[in-house]
């Protein structure tokens, strides 16, 4: 019906292949992670980087069973340790000499209150410094790929958040809905910010180019922390994308010919979406950079 057409939103139509090009994708072992692994494992080599192993290994077999590209492979991250995020990019520049897009996908939602390994509250922590710090040690493998994409899955829910500098871990208050919102509004900064910094000579030369988007309300476990919320999610999942829809937008900028020197830029249904006033706070944008690099301990420039 055409109701069920319009919840689905806009498709991506690129055939692109990505023969011989490396993709990785942050939690890929569920939902819409899976399903864009899926779709790019029939293109190119993926490797899906996941906390949980055992879960996204089944993933991994099922899609390379189902495109018979045995380029699908498993590494551990876990972005709530930044020591997990360093073994990873170590391990995985020893062994891959090229990358040529990384999307940053894996979220948590509607967390109770909690920490990180190194003391940052949960949704910024996973969210953003977790992403933030991945691209950060691999973009210079990007950099010598290049034409490369960064892709960050943010959200409509950026729309309600701020950052909140006085409290950026809710130590003073804490209000799990908003903390989500405040991490996916950081996600589009954060691309605003790495957009501005590449866009030098080599960036205008090369394709090297950083985008986010908002996937749609999609029908998945993000919302298992919250009981209410997994009530409502089934009782209208009729009106929400299932997760091969919600994943059409990060595929579309992943892989759309048309992209190739967009950067900066905000995306849903595979089209530019509308940004919140916050969200193009350039100052924002330079001052959660710089705290970010703080919190993390590197130097950025």
């Amino acid at each position: 019906p055409s109701c069920r057409r319009y919840v689905a939103g806009g498709r991506c139509k690129s055939t692109a292949k990505l023969e011989g090009k490396v993709v990785i994708i942050t939690g890929a072992n569920t939902g819409i992670g899976k399903e864009t692994a899926r779709d790019l494992a029939q293109r190119g080599k993926v490797i899906i980087a996941c906390r949980d192993i055992a879960k996204a290994e089944a993933a991994a077999s099922e899609i390379r069973a189902e495109t018979g590209n045995q380029q699908v492979i498993v590494k551990k991250l876990d972005l709530a340790d930044t020591k997990s995020i360093r073994e990873f990019a170590e391990k995985f520049l020893a062994e891959e000499k090229e990358l040529h897009i990384l999307i940053n996908n894996a979220g948590v939602m509607l967390c109770p209150y909690s920490k990180t390994a190194d003391g940052f509250e949960m949704h910024l922590g996973v969210n953003h410094l977790g992403h933030f710090l991945l691209t950060f040690l691999l973009l210079e493998r990007l950099k010598q790929s290049a034409p490369a994409r960064i892709v960050n899955v943010s959200s409509l829910a950026h729309h309600g958040g701020r950052i909140r500098f006085h409290d950026l871990h809710g130590e003073k208050c804490y209000n799990r809905g908003l903390a989500y919102c405040h991490s996916k509004l950081a996600n589009v900064l954060f691309t605003r910010e790495l957009a501005r910094r590449l866009q030098g000579k080599f960036q205008r030369q090369a394709g090297f180019t950083a985008n986010a988007l908002h996937p749609g309300s999609v029908y998945s476990e993000l919302v298992r922390h919250s009981f209410v919320m997994t009530w409502l999610w089934k009782i209208f999942s009729f009106f929400l994308k299932t997760p091969c829809e919600g994943a059409q937008t990060s595929i579309y900028c992943a892989v759309a010919e048309e992209l190739d020197s967009v950067t900066g830029q905000y995306f849903s249904d595979c089209q530019p979406a509308y940004v919140s006033a916050r969200g193009r706070d350039d100052e924002t944008a330079k001052r959660l950079w710089s705290v970010s690099c703080e919190l993390l301990g590197i130097q950025w420039d």
